[in-house]
């Protein structure tokens, strides 16, 4: 499966700005930003786990992002989560996904998580994001 892309810039045609929505001093404005510089120094890692052909998967930037959503915030199945990430524009914001993106099925995004989880990933990028606070304080 190719590696689908984590874009960040915003939709031609929307008119609200996710980033102006979220606080300035709000917890997850951090969390993000540490979970971000984990994820970005891992990308040769993530992108030898993808082929350069295929249809492009979810990005594993964002599977991890909403995954940490789903256990902060104790989230009890994808459905919800899916739920949350459909109207609630702070988990948007957090996942990595604009205004007009579709939420994934369900289904969808537990098989892409599961085979990105058995990869320990995750768990470097968790290692990752622990060093990175522990540097900051």
């Amino acid at each position: 499966m190719m590696r689908g892309t984590d874009e960040t810039s915003g939709s031609l045609f929307s008119y609200v700005d996710l980033e102006e929505r979220i606080p300035p001093r709000h917890p997850l404005r951090k969390i993000r930003q540490v979970v971000n510089d984990a994820l970005a120094s891992l990308d040769a890692e993530f992108e030898a786990l993808y082929t350069d052909f295929g249809r492009p998967s979810i990005p594993p930037e964002r599977l991890i992002r909403a995954s940490l959503l789903q256990i902060l915030f104790s989230i009890r199945s994808e459905r919800q989560l899916m739920e949350q990430l459909n109207y609630n524009l702070m988990f948007r914001w957090f996942a990595g996904l604009g205004i007009d993106d579709q939420v994934w099925v369900p289904t969808v995004f537990t098989k892409n998580r599961d085979r990105l989880l058995t990869t320990e990933m995750s768990r470097k990028v968790m290692s990752t994001a622990r060093k990175s606070l522990a540097c900051k304080r």
